[in-house]
């Protein structure tokens, strides 16, 4: 049998020449990653660079443009000092108030102490106004203020505004950040910021409640969200690690210093790594470094906040400490197979919501804190557990803000193709976290200790399974409270822009329908926002431009008219009852001492509050009269708005809630209870207008205008 084959000498000449192809070869390799390095090095390097510059740019113009719509509508730069003031509204003047009383103290010992021993804000007490508010930001700023050479160039005000407004531009740079790490890219970062400006009005509220707390805070937050989605990632250096967790202490310590309500917030954000921790999607060791930074930045608010007891007292100090000790407890929690894991799994949260609530109420039963109790009515009677009387927590219920988010948030989001762009990304990233997160629960060995979620076609970075829960849990909140929506419409922003621009979002759908490719999957994650954005950009920028052109200006003569007068006929001394909304500003307007104001996180000045109130309810003149001097009261303010309130339906009417709380019966259309009894006494409001002898034995209007009554209690009765 014959055969054919190469002749020996030919073979071993062919041979040499693979050798010296391949020796060839082996020298290009070694020389083409040293230039293919230093390639990928300079474009990283360029990349960033543009990258970080557009960063900068988009915040500052975001900075300028709401700074110009608060301009436009207010015409702020020409209105008088006493115009600009009342354009601080409800608690927004009762903040700035303090800003301004700290830049006229004589010194800035004197301004200190005057805050620490307050006797105006609270007659007929002296409070600690450090600790019982969140004004650091305020005496931070005063100081600024008078120790900068800008006096001459600027006035108190803009430098107080332009602040705010400059913050503004931190937090775009943040979200702009976040979706930049999750993405890989700047380009999602840019639509982040676009996004972000077109759904201004459900994005932010800043250019009209400029000293609002949130304002000061939510910033702080974004820093700390992009701190903590770099934090997540695998295989990060030590250092980088360590100087990524010291921003995230930072931040966190910024915003609760800024914010009364910070601890909710952030016990929101543990318990989205607390969830994550036990489905093993991001790895325990940061989980428990991030517990104990969220302690560590709220015992240091305390602290400067002269051991404020509603934060000892807070959910989270005792949620994050009941973690950490139930992980002690409980040994060997993430072995075995599914269904043992499953049960050890319920066993601890079972063991952490015990020991979260037996320490949170030994740790109030010894402070004797009622400080945040109104906030837990409210939660109780909004979820439905039982209808409630009470008058603090049916201010809230009533307020359309702590309403149900409308469905018409929906129809504006989805306009600019937000809505739509989250709802895909939402359901892609979900699936992927589902997927991983029960592999992990039935195969221990897929465990991974670099934090890596998943293999194969199924993955989730841990980064991106953070910000997937958050944007889940604070959209749960969003929905159920509408002023929470701040928290969640920015996020929203960042977590849908970087899901178009990340290749995992679309390798997933790609792989189901096996059109995968990596051209495919270069074009679709640079078309899809390339394209919103010239979409976004034809649809919305001649809005924006008519937005920025159109003039208004401030106009209340009436609270004008008041705070003129005040300054002008009562003694500095005075003490001034009436709506916490409008005291707020008569302290900022004429320094007048108050019976009660608009921070309602104090159990006695909710009480105080409740029975000022009772000018606006069934109450007799003399009964009205002692509730009133009780506290000092000089002269009452009477609103004719509240009086005859038509805002609220019938039952949520600030009258309708005193008469509910004083067991009266409501007037108008409504079903009343059957416990309810007719009042013995016409509503004081109305019937003090009247003069009838009553009344003047008691009370003298002293002005009166188209808004106000202003009446002068009688000292010798």
């Amino acid at each position: 049998m014959t055969s054919v084959r190469l002749r020996k000498g030919l073979q071993n000449a062919e041979g040499s020449e693979d050798g010296a192809a391949h020796e060839d070869h082996v020298k290009l390799e070694h020389k083409l990653p040293s230039e293919g390095c230093a390639s990928r090095r300079l474009w990283k390097t360029l990349s960033f660079t543009l990258g970080g510059t557009i960063a900068f740019c988009v915040g500052l113009l975001t900075s300028v443009y709401l700074a110009t719509l608060h301009e436009n509508d207010l015409w702020f730069s020409n209105i008088k000092e006493v115009e600009r003031e009342i354009s601080f509204r409800t608690e927004c003047g009762l903040y700035y108030s303090y800003y301004k009383q700290m830049l006229q103290a004589p010194t800035l010992m004197q301004g200190f102490l005057g805050l620490m021993y307050d006797n105006k804000t609270e007659s007929m007490r002296t409070i600690n106004l450090l600790q019982r508010m969140n004004i650091y930001q305020e005496v931070f700023l005063s100081i600024l203020y008078r120790v900068l050479p800008i006096q001459k160039y600027l006035e108190p005000v803009y430098f107080y505004i332009y602040t705010l407004f400059g913050l503004q531009a931190i937090y775009v740079a943040a979200l702009y950040t976040t979706s930049w790490l999750l993405s890989g890219t700047w380009l999602s970062g840019l639509l982040a910021a676009s996004w972000y400006v077109t759904n201004r009005i459900d994005t932010t509220r800043v250019e009209f409640t400029v000293p609002l707390r949130e304002n000061w805070a939510l910033p702080f937050f974004a820093v700390q969200i992009a701190a903590v989605t770099y934090f997540l990632r695998p295989n990060l250096q030590p250092l980088s690690e360590r100087l990524a967790l010291l921003a995230v202490f930072v931040s966190t310590f910024l915003f609760s210093l800024t914010w009364q309500f910070n601890q909710f917030v952030v016990l929101l954000q543990a318990l989205v790594l607390f969830t994550l921790d036990s489905l093993d999607l991001l790895p325990a060791l940061k989980a428990s470094r991030l517990y104990g930074v969220q302690i560590a930045g709220l015992l240091l608010v305390c602290a400067l906040q002269f051991l404020n007891s509603m934060i000892l007292g807070s959910l989270l100090i005792s949620f994050n400490l009941s973690v950490l000790a139930a992980r002690k407890l409980q040994k060997n929690l993430k072995t075995g197979n599914f269904l043992n894991r499953l049960g050890k799994l319920l066993l601890h949260l079972f063991v952490v919501l015990c020991l979260t609530f037996f320490l949170n109420n030994i740790i109030k039963k010894t402070l004797n804190l009622k400080s945040d109790e109104h906030i837990f009515k409210f939660l109780k009677a909004k979820f439905g557990f039982g209808a409630t009387r009470d008058f603090d927590a049916n201010l809230y219920l009533c307020e359309e803000a702590f309403g149900l988010l409308p469905l018409n948030t929906f129809e504006r989001l989805s306009d600019t193709l937000l809505f739509c762009a989250y709802v895909f990304v939402l359901c892609i990233t979900a699936t992927a976290a589902l997927a991983g997160a029960l592999r992990n629960l039935s195969d221990p060995a897929s465990q991974q200790s670099t934090g890596s979620t998943g293999k194969g076609a199924v993955s989730l970075k841990p980064e991106t399974a953070y910000n997937l829960v958050h944007s889940i849990a604070f959209g749960l909140l969003a929905l159920s409270t509408m002023r929470m929506k701040y928290l969640w419409t920015p996020h929203m922003c960042v977590f849908a822009s970087s899901g178009l621009c990340s290749p995992e979002t679309w390798a997933l759908p790609l792989k189901a329908v096996r059109l995968y490719s990596p051209k495919r999957l270069c074009v679709l994650r640079y078309a899809a926002p390339i394209l919103t954005l010239l979409y976004v950009s034809y649809k919305f920028w001649p809005g924006v431009m008519a937005e920025l052109s159109e003039l208004r200006e401030f106009y209340d003569p009436d609270t004008v008219e008041l705070m003129n007068w005040i300054n002008s006929n009562t003694p500095r001394t005075a003490v001034f009852a009436g709506s916490m909304q409008l005291l707020a500003g008569v302290k900022l307007c004429t320094g007048r001492t108050l019976t009660n104001h608009p921070h309602f996180e104090d159990s006695s000045l909710r009480e105080r509050t409740k029975a000022v109130y009772q000018i606006y309810a069934k109450r007799p003149a003399e009964h009205v009269h002692a509730l009133l001097r009780s506290f000092g009261a000089d002269y009452v303010i009477l609103e004719d708005s509240i009086c005859y309130e038509r805002r609220h339906r019938p039952g949520c009417r600030l009258r309708d809630l005193l008469d509910l709380a004083n067991g009266h019966m409501i007037d108008g259309p409504v079903q009343n209870d059957p416990d309810l009894k007719l009042a013995d006494h016409p509503r004081f409001c109305e019937e003090i207008k009247r003069d009838l002898p009553p009344y003047t034995a008691f009370f003298t209007r002293v002005f009166r205008n188209k808004t106000f009554h202003v009446y002068k209690l009688s000292r010798n009765k």
